[in-house]
């Protein structure tokens, strides 16, 4: 049973906790065999979508050649087209979490990864975006996890909106919550969060407020450095 005391921060971390889960779905933590290329992958494959080359990818990741074999390995073989749509992603998020409903938490973190607007989270978009989650900077996480919760991307999160990502984060974690939710308890952790995250008290969390406190709370800082090493 997971406890929900201090649930208001647990939003901050949790696309990076429980993507993990996700990452061994696409077979991130097997090991690779021989010294075959990724070129040769995107050779062997039939897919409608063909990721840039290897050597691009590597530039513009923090990622080796070797990790985005692995990632473009499981990525395919959940995703032999080359790309993710949304009800894709909501099903293999489901299948971690089969006493909840993730699939408001699943159309969020797609909406993050889907950085094009186009419906569909190729492989570049996925290792894009796994990159900043695994080998960025603490800034560069905070900022990806604040575009996350900020729905509209306006520039700052509501209340409206950090009430919608609490509400998909109880419904994804369901039976397995403790103590047992009543009806108002997002609601009452969305005030807890905005009163050590909205430092003006304006009614708005700013990216600035967001990174702050982020940065003051020592359990985020210490869950964001498990990320570290992952691979």
């Amino acid at each position: 049973m997971l406890s929900l005391d201090g649930l208001e921060m647990i939003a901050v971390l949790v696309v990076m906790g429980l993507f993990i889960k996700v990452l061994e779905q696409f077979g991130m933590f097997e090991p690779v065999g021989g010294e075959d290329s990724v070129e040769d992958d995107f050779e062997l494959s039939t897919v409608c979508h063909r990721p840039e080359s290897m050597d691009k990818l590597q530039e513009q990741t923090k990622f080796t050649k070797k990790e985005l074999q692995v990632l473009y390995r499981g990525f395919k073989n959940e995703c032999p087209s080359g790309v993710v749509n949304e009800e894709n992603f909501k099903t293999i998020y489901s299948q971690f979490f089969p006493q909840g409903d993730s699939s408001m938490y699943a159309h969020f973190l797609f909406e993050a990864f889907d950085t094009n607007k186009n419906g569909s989270v190729s492989f570049e978009d996925f290792v894009f975006g796994l990159s900043i989650i695994l080998r960025g900077t603490i800034n560069d996480r905070l900022n990806w996890a604040f575009n996350l919760y900020d729905l509209n991307k306006d520039g700052c999160i509501t209340k409206e909106e950090m009430l919608d990502i609490m509400k998909s984060i109880y419904d994804m974690m369901g039976k397995y919550t403790y103590p047992t939710m009543q009806d108002d308890a997002p609601r009452e952790h969305v005030e807890s969060f905005f009163q050590k995250m909205d430092r003006n008290k304006d009614g708005v969390v700013t990216i600035e407020e967001f990174i702050e406190s982020c940065k003051k709370d020592e359990n985020i800082m210490q869950s964001m450095q498990l990320f570290d090493n992952v691979i």
